[in-house]
């Protein structure tokens, strides 16, 4: 029974969009738990000093894998592992493997040596914290943390290369599980470090669960002194890259470290909305990045342009598609949204109006990001893996500019600072200062995504042309949405005021349905294809054969 199951679990997905909608409803599941964990921590803390200094924390092991793990990450093997028989893969994985424990191991040691001085450095405010040494003790647990995630992308490689995404996906469902065992029964026996012994369980999950397969494969890495010969083509192509994650998490770092200049709770809360604009971004653009990259990266090796071309194409096509209704009904149902998810205990009604206002900022760089992640991989299959590191740099000085500009005008002019305020219905709400540093981090991501587009003509010309189409049908229907939920939220609002978490519910998901399905009707009266190939493609699903213990369903066809 259980070896049958792994079977299946394991079992490989050829078509793209079957692949990218499996990838979402696995996402789906782990964002799920991510929200789960998200409301545990804002019943039992709030957008207060706890979670600032968590999400804080959290932030240098994020820094620390992007700028190590990277080097050696799957996207940089598997256009390689693709092109190598079996024992020469080996001898790659476990180069990259030796390769991350040995520098990344080094660095984090270091840095858990140094970890007051350079913390208090980043969060001054920080050191006057009655929790500070837990706060320093838990960014040093956390340092473990990339170390485990690091492995788990070179073994990753081998997965992803046979397409068995159902493995890929369910990591980060045992990630967030580890969390949120931390955080329940962890943290009330040891407080903040509590929380990151959840996520160091968490990681060492998601590298477990692919250590089966990878055995099986006889491709699992064994311990081996890196030599420069067999690295440097791996870290020649992986610097562009690891330096773009770096430039993206150094630019994410130094928001979160004037947010925590600018008063309490304001960590939490951008972090909180950030993480609630994540679920869409991740069951979209993630799935589809995911599932194409492999495919792309065939492409270019068989020099099948054509092909490359238009599998961008399709993949950006939907990935606008299923942004623009997303964006919309978010932007309207954005205080039902946060309410539901975050809004009880700790969580308070002026925490869940100032998130709901950050995410609405937020929200609006979706498509950007989307449109960035799949550009990303584009350029990486096809070897030039320089330009997103372009594109980072720019977005790094626009985000930080952008958001010093507007944190500047609003503490000069009052009545520009009032206008935000009472746009987003907050302005008697303290701790508005976070506002204008998501206005910094969406500007930034609006004109990364024009770079982005711009750039890609050099690998595939004319996907950025093919994209107006979609645009409009996208965010015309999208809008007429938006407008009927808006109608349907005022309609309910007289019938029943918000009183409840069940009404809340209630007249989110009611609201939601109806512009889900006022939008629907609009994309079919305009004939839109890529409604038609969701529609195609949820019919295969359900028609095929190969069903998994978990519902999602396995199609060895390909479009």
């Amino acid at each position: 029974m259980v070896r049958d199951i792994i079977s299946r679990l394991s079992s490989p997905i050829r078509g793209l969009h079957q692949a990218a909608y499996l990838l979402a409803a696995l996402t789906l599941v782990s964002q799920i738990l991510a929200l789960v964990r998200d409301h545990i921590f804002a019943r039992l803390f709030g957008a207060g000093e706890i979670l600032d200094l968590y999400y804080g924390a959290f932030k240098i092991p994020d820094l620390v894998f992007a700028l190590v793990a990277s080097l050696v990450s799957a996207y940089v093997l598997i256009p390689k592992i693709a092109e190598l028989e079996r024992e020469d893969a080996k001898k790659l994985i476990s180069q990259a493997a030796s390769f991350l424990l040995i520098g990344g191991g080094v660095i984090c040691i270091v840095l858990i040596i140094f970890a007051p001085y350079f913390l208090f450095l980043i969060y001054p405010t920080f050191a006057h914290s009655t929790h500070a040494a837990s706060f320093v003790l838990l960014a040093r647990i956390l340092l473990i943390q990339p170390l485990l995630l690091g492995f788990s992308g070179v073994i990753t490689s081998v997965t992803q290369t046979q397409r068995r995404f159902i493995l890929f996906a369910l990591s980060p469902v045992l990630y967030n599980i580890g969390i949120i065992i931390g955080t329940v029964f962890l943290y009330p026996l040891f407080g903040l470090p509590g929380i990151g012994l959840g996520v160091v369980l968490g990681a060492a999950a998601h590298v477990s669960i692919h250590i089966p397969i990878v055995l099986r494969a006889k491709l699992f890495p064994h311990f081996t002194f890196p030599t420069p010969k067999a690295m440097w083509p791996i870290v020649k192509d992986s610097i562009p890259r690891s330096m773009a994650l770096g430039m993206s998490a150094i630019t994410t770092l130094v928001l979160i470290s004037i947010i925590s200049r600018t008063g309490t709770g304001g960590v939490s809360v951008f972090t909180f909305a950030s993480n609630l604009e994540s679920v869409p971004l991740s069951l979209i653009a993630s799935s589809y990045a995911t599932a194409a990259f492999p495919v792309l990266a065939e492409q270019i090796s068989k020099k099948k342009f054509e092909e490359y071309r238009a599998t961008i194409t399709t993949a950006a096509r939907h990935i606008i598609f299923w942004s623009a209704v997303i964006t919309v009904l978010t932007m309207v149902l954005r205080a039902h949204i946060v309410r539901i998810v975050l809004g009880s205990g700790a969580f308070n009604w002026d925490d869940t109006r100032i998130t709901a206002a950050v995410l609405a900022l937020l929200i609006l760089g979706l498509l950007a990001q989307g449109i960035i992640l799949l550009a990303s991989r584009a350029f990486y299959a096809a070897h030039r893996s320089w330009n997103p590191l372009f594109v980072q740099l720019g977005d790094a000085g626009v985000s930080v500019g952008v958001a010093l500009l507007m944190l500047r005008l609003s503490q000069t002019y009052p009545m520009f600072r009032y206008f935000v305020e009472s746009l987003f219905r907050v302005s008697d709400v303290p701790g508005t200062s976070v506002l204008f540093i998501a206005i910094g981090a969406t500007v930034g991501q609006l004109i990364l995504c024009g770079v982005a587009l711009a750039t890609l003509r050099v690998v595939a010309p004319g996907v950025a042309h093919g994209l107006s189409r979609p645009i409009f049908d996208g965010f015309g229907a999208a809008i007429l949405g938006g407008t009927a939920a808006y109608g349907a939220l005022a309609l309910m609002g007289n019938l029943a005021p918000l009183t409840s978490s069940i009404t809340v519910f209630t007249q989110g998901a009611v609201a939601g349905m109806v512009g889900l399905a006022v939008a629907a009707a609009v994309l079919s009266l305009l004939e839109n294809q890529e409604f038609k190939d969701l529609y195609s493609s949820l019919q295969k699903l359900r028609n095929s054969r190969a069903l998994t213990p978990f519902g999602a369903v396995i199609s060895n066809s390909s479009q």
